[in-house]
């Protein structure tokens, strides 16, 4: 199969992956360390900036897309995440064609915070992919351009520290009531 026609699908699950990031992380269980903690993600008084958690964590998905690591990858999503399965699963299927994802890169248009904890965040994010390119073909394929989404992203802190994704969904997307009413009787804005 041409590696091109797998860049679409790609490019949508890269930028749900990356609004993902910003949503609170839980610890996976498992005999897998978790990633360490990144200078960056944790602010002065121990609790991370909403920003520099989406941009460490991107940074560790493009890392484990450029390396075809699948364990690395899974790691970033709570286990049994829908997006964690998907994202998985495509980076399965390009590297038993022999293909690796470097360059991938997110950028953030707007990140609102909806909630805020030292083990959960919960984010809307506006992003796009903007570069990246398939190598290990005869030659490299750039990615395609991709529009702008919006996204409500969790995430959640790990006993390690690190943040894994849990959910990420188009943005008004309707979630259950219990989530919704969990989540307004027990909001923390900042």
């Amino acid at each position: 199969m041409d590696p091109r026609r797998l860049l679409p699908a790609l490019t949508a699950v890269a930028c749900a992956l990356v609004v993902a990031t910003v949503v609170v992380t839980l610890a996976r269980p498992g005999p897998m360390p978790p990633d360490p903690v990144l200078p960056d993600e944790v602010g002065a008084v121990g609790r991370s900036s909403p920003a520099a958690v989406l941009a460490a964590w991107d940074a560790r998905r493009a890392r484990a897309w450029a390396e075809a690591d699948v364990r690395g990858l899974a790691r970033l999503y709570v286990e049994g995440s829908r997006a964690g399965r998907a994202d998985v699963r495509l980076l399965r299927h390009y590297r038993e064609r022999g293909l690796r994802v470097e360059g991938l890169t997110t950028q953030v248009l707007a990140l609102e915070v909806v909630e805020r904890g030292p083990r959960r965040l919960e984010l809307v994010v506006t992003d796009r992919v903007v570069g990246g390119e398939a190598v290990g073909g005869a030659t490299a394929v750039a990615l395609p351009g991709d529009r702008a989404s919006t996204r409500e992203v969790v995430l959640v802190r790990g006993a390690g520290g690190a943040w894994q994704v849990v959910e990420a969904r188009e943005a008004g997307a309707q979630a259950s009531p219990a989530a919704s009413t969990s989540r307004t009787s027990s909001s923390s804005k900042s």
